[in-house]
């Protein structure tokens, strides 16, 4: 069931690259000016917008010389540095056509991880919105290697939202949402209007996407970041950024796009650092019984549920929790080495087992 955000409230919109740019790389000013006005909109709404905006390499490297997106880590992050200059000087304009002023926040996805950076980035945002200043938000693409490569913002769009307690986030991307099969290819694709941040269309959508030629995410990382920013209490609207008005239309709870309905309350932002921002050093697969245990009884995991190790992380590393069927249940810290475990599986405590994960260090994602 949709529902409209409150007025006061703050709304991250997240735009990508495909709908700031041309095919061939380089800003599309009138694209770039077409999100600017959605964002007015949602100002004089009533709310408070914050933008996190992909783009930076796409904008740069063009300017460089090259005729494609490169692929060297280097060529990548001299792209983003040069595009990000040229992105935010062509927003500041913009904004500044129509008397706003906008403020630069460059963030990495660990800022959960670190209780410092954490609080000093809520700190700084909450003050951008006080003064009146949209805040425009992007990875930092130059010291951050792993995101170069692989990322783009829509999961850095969750962090925020959860960052600022956000009455919504609006992923804008170039088609009209989520479909239940790529529409390009398959002509029996739907449009998924309103999911659960849990629903099983949301795997089976996540693992049939592909990325685009300009930035690296995709519906995946849509999929991911609705699901994250659900563990937050925040609902998620996927909507086409090419469709007049459809930023306010999400807020006001109109039939756009599609819309993840989220948890009732939110997690702490360690357990979203631990089920988004560290990487997995294996898995576990565990057992029905464990699986119950673990989502509706909040307990820990423990070695006599545990069937299969996967991998050969150590203690401390970040570990999948898979079922039976290979379905992703939760993620968290293991208390034991791979090669531990493959000992200990299914041996209960008072058979020498022991606790793989404390449920201080679970977070359940299934």
């Amino acid at each position: 069931m949709r529902s409209p955000v409150g007025r006061d409230a703050a709304v991250v919109v997240k735009v990508g690259s495909s709908s700031l740019t041309g095919p061939q790389g380089g800003i599309d000013s009138a694209r770039l000016e077409a999100v600017v006005n959605e964002l007015m909109a949602l100002r004089e709404r009533g709310n408070f917008p914050i933008l996190v905006t992909s783009g930076a390499i796409a904008a740069g490297f063009p300017v460089l010389g090259m005729t494609r997106r490169p692929d060297s880590i280097a060529d990548l992050q001299v792209a983003a540095s040069v595009g990000q200059t040229l992105l935010m000087d062509s927003y500041a304009e913009a904004f500044r056509a129509v008397g706003v002023t906008v403020g630069q926040v460059l963030l990495t996805k660990d800022v959960l991880g670190n209780r410092a950076q954490y609080l000093n980035a809520r700190a700084a945002l909450n003050r951008m919105l006080e003064l009146d200043i949209v805040p425009i938000v992007n990875e930092n693409d130059t010291v951050v290697v792993d995101e170069v490569k692989f990322g783009d913002n829509d999961q850095l769009a969750a962090i925020v939202s959860h960052l600022i307690g956000a009455g919504m986030l609006i992923i804008l991307t170039d088609t009209a949402g989520l479909y239940t099969d790529d529409p390009r290819f398959a002509s029996d694709a739907k449009l998924v209007r309103s999911v659960q941040y849990s629903d099983e269309v949301l795997d089976v959508i996540r693992s049939s996407s592909t990325a685009t030629d300009l930035g690296r995410g995709g519906v995946a990382t849509k999929v991911m970041a609705a699901r994250m920013a659900a563990l937050s209490a925040v609902p998620t609207v996927i909507a086409p950024s090419g469709e007049l008005g459809v930023v306010v239309a999400a807020a006001d709870g109109a039939d756009v796009g599609t819309w993840v309905a989220p948890r009732a309350d939110t997690i702490p932002a360690r357990k979203l650092w631990i089920g988004f921002g560290l990487p997995s050093a294996g898995s576990v697969t565990i057992d029905a019984g464990a699986a119950r245990a673990l989502t509706t009884s909040g307990g820990s995991l423990l070695s006599v549920g545990v069937i299969g190790v996967d991998g050969s992380f150590e203690r401390g590393d970040a570990v999948e929790v898979l079922n039976e069927d290979d379905e992703l249940v939760a993620k968290g810290i293991s208390r034991m080495s791979a090669d531990e475990l493959r000992t200990l599986s299914g041996r209960s405590t008072h058979d020498g087992g022991g606790e793989v994960v404390h449920r201080d260090d679970l977070v359940v994602l299934g």
